[in-house]
Formats: C-alpha cells, sequence, structure tokens
C-alpha cells in the first residue's frame, strides 16, 4: 500500500511539472520588447537652417561694408567741411595743376607717338623703293630670273644662207623697242651689255656658242611683241625672204626665263651718295 501512494504522489508531480511547463511554453505569457525605429534625421530642415544661418551671415556682412563705406564718406565729407576757404583754394589749385600736368604728358606722348608713324612710315617706304630698285636692277641685269606674258619666237636654219649675227642683233634691237623687258636667245640672257658674233657653226652670244633652231623668248606685249616681228618688211620678213629661213611666233601669257647672269663689279663706276 505504501508503494503504491508512493507511486500515484509521484505521478501526480510529474502532472503539475508536465501542466507548468505548458505554461511556461506558451506565447502569451511571455512579453517579447518592442524595438522602436530612431526617427531619421531631416536631412532638408539642416540644409535649409545651414542656408538660413548663411543668408543671415551673408546679410550681416553686406551691413557692416555699407556702415563702413558710409562712415568713411562722412569723414571725407567732414574733412571738406572742415577746411577753411584758403585750403579749399590750395587744394582745387593743385588739381588743377595735376590736370594741367597731365594734358601735357599726354600731348608729348601723341607727339612722340606720331613721330614714332611717320618715321615707321617712311622706312617702310624706303624699304619698299628698295626692294622695287633691286628687283628692277636684278632684272634689268640679268641676275634674277622673270616671268609674264610675252612672244616665244623659233627661227629655223636658213636655207638660202646662214642666219648671222647681224639680223639676230636687229630682232633683238626690235622686240627691245617694241617694249621687250626681259630677253634670251637660247641659253644665254641678253642684257644691256649683250654681243653677238658670228661663228663656223651658228652664233657666239657674250661668248657662248649656240646653234640653230634659234630660240627667243622675250616678256612684253604679246602683241606689240608680234607685230616687232611680223609686220611686212620687218625682220621676220627679212629671215624668211634673204636667208631662207622658217619663222614662227607664238605669244603666250606665261613665259618664264629662268637663265640668269652673274653680277658684274664694276671698275670705275661708283655710285653717288
Amino acid at each position: 500500500m505504501a508503494r503504491k501512494a508512493q507511486s500515484d504522489n509521484m505521478l501526480e508531480k510529474m502532472r503539475d511539472q508536465h501542466a507548468q511547463d505548458k505554461v511556461n511554453d506558451r506565447m502569451e505569457t511571455g512579453s517579447f520588447p518592442t524595438v522602436r525605429k530612431k526617427p531619421r534625421k531631416d536631412l532638408n530642415r539642416a540644409s535649409n537652417k545651414s542656408r538660413l544661418l548663411s543668408s543671415i551671415l551673408i546679410a550681416l556682412m553686406c551691413a557692416l561694408l555699407g556702415f563702413a563705406y558710409m562712415s568713411q564718406i562722412n569723414n571725407t565729407k567732414s574733412t571738406y567741411e572742415t577746411m577753411d576757404e584758403s585750403e579749399l583754394v590750395r587744394l582745387l589749385n593743385e588739381s588743377n595743376t595735376q590736370i594741367s600736368n597731365l594734358e601735357q604728358r599726354k600731348t608729348q606722348l601723341n607727339s612722340q607717338l606720331n613721330s614714332l608713324k611717320s618715321a615707321a612710315n617712311e622706312q617702310e617706304q624706303a624699304r619698299k623703293i628698295a626692294k622695287q630698285n633691286e628687283e628692277t636692277s636684278g632684272l634689268i641685269s640679268g641676275r634674277l630670273p622673270a616671268k609674264g606674258q610675252g612672244v616665244t619666237i623659233r627661227i629655223g636654219r636658213g636655207l638660202t644662207t646662214k642666219v648671222d649675227a647681224s639680223i639676230m642683233f636687229n630682232l633683238i634691237e626690235e622686240l627691245r623697242n617694241a617694249g621687250a623687258e626681259v630677253i634670251a636667245i637660247n641659253n644665254v640672257r641678253v642684257i644691256t651689255s649683250t654681243y653677238i658674233q658670228d661663228a663656223e657653226e651658228g652664233l657666239i652670244v657674250d661668248g657662248t656658242t649656240i646653234k640653230p633652231t634659234y630660240t627667243v623668248k622675250a616678256i612684253g606685249n604679246p602683241q606689240e611683241l608680234s607685230n616687232a616681228v611680223d609686220i611686212a618688211g620687218g625682220v621676220g620678213a627679212q629671215l624668211q625672204v634673204k636667208y631662207g629661213s622658217n619663222v614662227n611666233v607664238q605669244p603666250s601669257d606665261s613665259i618664264i626665263i629662268d637663265e640668269v647672269r652673274e653680277a658684274t663689279q664694276n671698275q670705275y663706276a661708283k655710285t653717288v651718295e
């Protein structure tokens, strides 16, 4: 009996423990802590606050600057107001003297500027004249190549008689009289001192032997140069009739004479300074 009572007692304790465990395991008996979210900082509000402070600071600085400027003006006015008549007259005279000095200096500078401009223009004009003279001298003396309108004259070998120096010299003179500015025969540049003489086979021009066919290039008015050769009874007709030579005159808008001469040194003539 004692054992049965003891066994019943243990079963009763186990039931009570089991019931207590169920109560403890229920969710309703526990309370979980509520997690509250921290409020976010209002960034726009902070930005607006910063802008407001900046605006206040800028307005304050502007007010201080305005106050300082007005104070300076008032001090200046007060300075003039405290001057007597003689001091004001002296200050006015000094100002007029400074203005007069500045005007005088301005006049001097303008005069110097005009002098420099005039000198520069004179130098530029002298440079242009010197360049033109150099080019003209270079073309006349044969030191520089030339190009321009003109004619090319080809003279064949004489079938009746040999083309001699006299008829070739007449051709050069006729071209010069017609306004030829630059002339070349074959590969020889013709200048004021050019001479032509006969040779066994051809001609000698300034010491250079040339042979037919002769090619004469002349720069000038093409129509006038052509007329000088083709005129009735002129040098062209003489070459054809007397010498039996074929003469062909070809006008052109682009004649290039690149035959040049070395500059000669005058032994006796000197420039006048």
